[in-house]
């Protein structure tokens, strides 16, 4: 059998989900790129994985020149300076637009998987593990 760790059916590829994510965190404190990927690498849907770092700071560069957030540089006394990010009032904006956004996924989610049940025949109904060796979809 096949394995497609990589389909969209993993649910392994939510990469659009990465602004929301470090909106979340930045609303609870400012943090460093490094400190944004590690909180991100908690949340569930991540599964425990730490995001790409240089991906989580080409996600701040855009979001910075949109507004969305602003850093400065934290010298400390010893080490190296690091850039710290705070969200701005449009970021926040922009995180509750998120939440609305997410929350009508959730409800078109709920709906499909309602539709995709009651079209499963019950013997195929028990839970799919996601590291299961299955055939799957291509991109």
């Amino acid at each position: 059998m096949l394995d497609f760790p990589d389909c969209p059916c993993s649910g392994g590829t939510l990469d659009k989900l990465i602004q929301p994510a470090i909106l979340a965190v930045l609303v609870e404190e400012p943090a460093h790129g490094y400190r944004i990927a590690e909180r991100i690498g908690e949340m569930p849907n991540f599964l425990g994985e730490k995001p790409d770092v240089s991906g989580i700071y080409r996600f701040l560069k855009s979001m910075e020149s949109k507004g969305m957030v602003v850093s400065s540089w934290e010298t400390p006394g010893k080490g190296h300076a690091k850039r710290l990010y705070e969200i701005t009032a449009a970021g926040e904006a922009c995180l509750a637009r998120w939440i609305e956004t997410l929350d009508g996924y959730l409800a078109t989610i709920t709906a499909l998987l309602d539709v995709a049940r009651t079209a499963v025949p019950a013997k195929t109904k028990n839970p799919v593990r996601r590291s299961a060796k299955r055939p799957c979809c291509s991109r």
